[in-house]
């Protein structure tokens, strides 16, 4: 396996619309355990396929239960709002306050192609926004309502 380099802001990749997995092959499950290994090393929340130059619909999200593989993931229903502070392992030390939905239910497959549903509140919900956002072509900075100052 192997540590995979973080797209940073402006490259090109970070605007598209990302492709759904049709086989969930052997380069697919490398990629997942690089993208685990990769994310774990960033010490971030989560990490979307386009972040390491692969236009594919697949993220990977932990909020420190473990690593959640997301394939071809879609939220299908949303419910509150919380505002906090967010960042991006690909605008690094950049933090900016963005009000998301404080519950969310998505849909998504795992390694073995079964379809789950997702239940997140809090954090989770703000990582699975911010995670699908990236496979859109979007990222959080769209939704900062005011940038905060670090050292």
């Amino acid at each position: 396996m192997a540590i995979r380099n973080i797209v940073k802001f402006g490259d090109d990749v970070l605007q598209k619309k990302c492709r759904p997995i049709e086989k969930i092959d052997d380069k697919i499950l490398t990629l997942i355990q690089d993208m685990k290994e990769t994310l774990a090393l960033s010490q971030g929340v989560g990490l979307a396929a386009p972040q390491v130059g692969m236009l594919k619909r697949l993220c990977i999200i932990d909020v420190g239960n473990g690593p959640m593989v997301l394939i071809n993931p879609e939220i299908i229903k949303t419910e509150g709002s919380q505002t906090d502070t967010e960042g991006c392992l690909s605008y690094p030390g950049k933090w900016g306050l963005v009000t998301r939905p404080y519950r969310v239910i998505a849909k998504a497959q795992d390694e073995k192609g079964q379809w789950r549903k997702i239940k997140g509140e809090g954090l989770l919900a703000r990582a699975l926004c911010h995670e699908i956002d990236h496979l859109d072509g979007h990222m959080f900075m769209e939704k900062v309502s005011e940038w905060i100052e670090t050292e």
